[in-house]
């Protein structure tokens, strides 16, 4: 995620620059033509001008749609960060005696070992996504395409190895922790840690921890249905094509009109496109880019959280913004 207040102009013009060079070229090719032949072909901008105003409209529609994605992603999260606090305090009440410090502590190394193999699973990559611009550095770092190595090597520090070589067996390993931990609620209440009460609102806090995860991997692992996003992308075209035709009727006239004309061109070009990129790159919250949900940076404030609340020695700093993000 972005944290300054403000993308700085270049900083969007940079991300954006592709379609304003390529509909510059377009355009002095095109009106270059039109000028040097003499040719009389020309769209009246009327109706370029209601295409325009069809595809603002389309664009509108899928930057709402996508803004959705994010905004309910971050509901999500919100909710996984209520449902720790939650079960740490239940955690701290339902267990109590100085002698039972360790399995306090077992309990909440262990979901946050949970929120570790989420975060790591949420940000691997799918097929829509632009997973190229974290490989390259272009717009945002590596978040944890060497899924396998650094998961296993964060585990260490909250599992024992044997939990460790049980969930790296299964597919899901988030799904597999929160298992580990019901079953290991269910031997604490018959060692008598605590009554059948007590044990259902840890069930209960399982079953809302399911929950949310699974809310997370709907909007990972299904797309912004790629029909809307591939029909703005190819309206978006198509207008942006017609523009020269439609400018080139108003201002054409002498050399410095028409000078005029191609960069007005390539300015609408590049806004168009830019609008479509938008929606494009807020698609995907969990990606790692620049307008994702920031939550290593939130599963780490969970984690601190609940370090504090059983008096844990080792609490890591918050995530700062690097450069202006924050991951």
């Amino acid at each position: 995620m972005y944290a300054k207040r403000n993308y700085s102009f270049w900083m969007t013009f940079n991300w954006s620059r592709k379609p304003f060079l390529i509909g510059l070229i377009y355009s002095v090719v095109v009106i270059g033509l039109l000028h040097i032949l003499e040719l009389k072909f020309t769209i009246p901008w009327q109706p370029v001008g209601v295409i325009g105003i069809a595809v603002a409209f389309y664009l509108g529609f899928k930057n709402n749609s996508s803004y959705d994605r994010t905004w309910e992603a971050r509901k999500i999260y919100g909710g996984i960060v209520n449902d720790s606090r939650s079960l740490g305090a239940a955690v701290i009440a339902f267990i109590q005696g100085e002698k039972d410090k360790a399995v306090k502590k077992e309990l909440i190394y262990r979901h946050i070992a949970w929120l570790t193999a989420l975060r790591h699973q949420l940000r691997l990559g799918r097929t829509w996504e632009h997973s190229e611009n974290r490989l390259n550095g272009l717009y945002a770092p590596t978040i944890c395409e060497d899924y396998e190595e650094k998961l296993h090597k964060e585990l260490k520090n909250y599992l024992t190895e044997q939990e460790i070589d049980e969930v790296n067996k299964k597919s899901n390993r988030a799904t597999q922790i929160l298992k580990c931990q019901s079953v290991r609620f269910q031997d604490l209440k018959d060692q008598g840690y605590f009554d059948d009460f007590r044990h259902m609102e840890f069930h209960n806090l399982i079953t809302n921890l399911y929950a949310g995860q699974g809310k997370a991997e709907r909007i990972k692992n299904f797309p912004f249905p790629r029909q809307y996003a591939s029909t703005a992308l190819w309206l978006t075209f198509v207008f942006c094509a017609l523009v020269p035709f439609g400018l080139y009727g108003l201002f054409k006239g002498n050399i410095w009109s028409e000078s005029i004309c191609v960069v007005m061109s390539a300015v609408i070009v590049w806004i168009y496109f830019l609008m479509e990129k938008i929606g494009d790159y807020s698609e995907n919250p969990f990606e790692g880019t620049y307008n994702d949900v920031p939550i290593t940076s939130i599963s780490i404030a969970i984690e601190i959280d609940l370090r504090e609340m059983i008096d844990d020695q080792n609490i890591p700093r918050p995530v700062e913004v690097n450069n202006g993000f924050l991951m």
